[in-house]
């Protein structure tokens, strides 16, 4: 009798402190997820001011393969994600973050000691293949509490506060430059992944309940991509989704060669950049607001068609002006085409998740997996080609710009 007395309010506490635990407010779980996804960003973009550096440390005599620092590390995360997602689903979403975070430093660390471009190389591939973890983990969980519209309108304010990151990493990258070495920018990744990883793990429970888990089998694992991979909306939307971001990925890795080095901005390299993102910030916050009254599709179709229109005046102004158009009206059309892909790459994510809830972490992985193995090979093309002219964006734009279109109409035809 005493017994049962004294476990009833053990038990009472313990459920409360579970429910205190579980009911963390929108507003940090947008800010929590974002950070964390940002991970990605932060390893792109805070490293694009120390390319020169970088490939003078490392005797690089053929600038362009410096872009492959940049290219590279999404073929680490195409293979990271095809590991992590089916990982997810069988051990947890909170397990693939911690173990993601782990093989992440790792990678930095061998970046900090690279003595040559093969090393460097091997170091990035290997950070990618961590820091994928965290990225297909956040979708899944991001899964897990949202679906349609909602995940829509959640992707979207993620979205928005994620932009910050691109935006302020270039001159982050850029200010430890001016005080430090471009290994103090590889340092400072162990630093963030350190600092998300305490803040979820103290903060946001496991999302996947144990007996919702699926055990790792090869003919589960079958089962589920031959259902994924045979699925037409989930795989229109991610063929539309890699090839639009082939484009997007070939003007991130060539940005410092075409600010600095075609436009001579200097150390306003940053700025310029962080001004551009900005685009992207915006759209995704004004999607966020629109979402759930127009939904995903109709903001999609303009969206669409918006980077079309921009990608084909760029297109013009590099013909008119023999592959360097006015700086000002580069940037220009280039923030109205970004704005564009901030409506498109929330909503075709969520819309080809939507039909995976039960298998939210495979899906995540075959679709990211997917997109970069899309992306990589369509960036590095079009960065091959940049030289002194910015033509090559601008055709690149428009091509895989088209070319994702006839995956979009193709998902939404009857």
């Amino acid at each position: 009798m005493s017994s049962n007395r004294h476990s009833a309010p053990s038990e009472t506490n313990s459920k409360a402190n579970s429910k205190k635990k579980v009911d963390i407010s929108l507003f940090e779980f947008v800010a929590l997820m974002a950070t964390m996804t940002s991970l990605v960003a932060l390893s792109i973009d805070s490293v694009l001011p120390a390319l020169s550096q970088i490939g003078a440390y490392l005797k690089v005599t053929d600038p362009s393969q410096t872009h492959l620092i940049v290219s590279l590390f999404f073929v680490g995360m195409a293979f990271g994600q095809l590991y992590y997602g089916p990982l997810s689903d069988d051990r947890g979403r909170r397990y693939v973050i911690i173990s993601g975070l782990i093989v992440f430093a790792i990678g930095s660390l061998i970046c900090i000691n690279a003595e040559s471009l093969e090393v460097m190389l091997i170091g990035r591939v290997i950070q990618a293949f961590g820091v994928s973890g965290p990225r297909i983990a956040t979708l899944a969980v991001i899964r897990d509490k949202y679906e349609g519209e909602a995940m829509a309108r959640v992707m979207s304010f993620i979205m928005m506060v994620f932009i910050l990151v691109p935006m302020l990493a270039p001159i982050l990258g850029q200010t430890i430059l001016f005080w430090f070495s471009w290994q103090h920018i590889f340092l400072s990744f162990l630093v963030y992944g350190t600092l998300i990883g305490l803040w979820f793990f103290a903060r946001q429970p496991e999302t996947l309940a144990k007996e919702k888990r699926l055990p790792f089998s090869w003919s589960q694992l079958w089962i589920s991509s031959k259902f994924i991979l045979s699925h037409k909306l989930v795989m229109f939307y991610t063929l539309s989704s890699g090839t639009i971001f082939g484009a997007f990925l070939a003007y991130i890795s060539s940005s410092q060669t075409l600010f600095q080095d075609i436009y001579n901005t200097g150390e306003l390299f940053p700025m310029y950049f962080a001004m551009l993102a900005l685009s992207i910030g915006l759209a995704s916050f004004i999607n966020g607001n629109l979402v759930m009254r127009l939904g995903m599709r109709k903001l999609c179709n303009g969206a669409m068609l918006g980077w079309l229109i921009f990608s084909s005046v760029l297109t013009a102004l590099c013909f008119a002006y023999d592959g360097v158009p006015p700086f000002w009206q580069f940037v220009s059309v280039l923030f109205c085409a970004f704005f564009c892909i901030g409506i498109l790459f929330g909503n075709v994510k969520a819309m080809a998740m939507q039909p995976l809830g039960d298998m939210a972490g495979l899906g995540a992985a075959i679709i990211g997996s997917l997109s970069s193995i899309i992306s990589v090979p369509a960036a590095i093309f079009v960065s091959s080609f940049i030289d002194a002219s910015i033509t090559p964006v601008a055709l690149g734009f428009l091509g895989f710009g088209s070319v994702s279109f006839v995956f979009y109409w193709n998902a939404n035809k009857p």
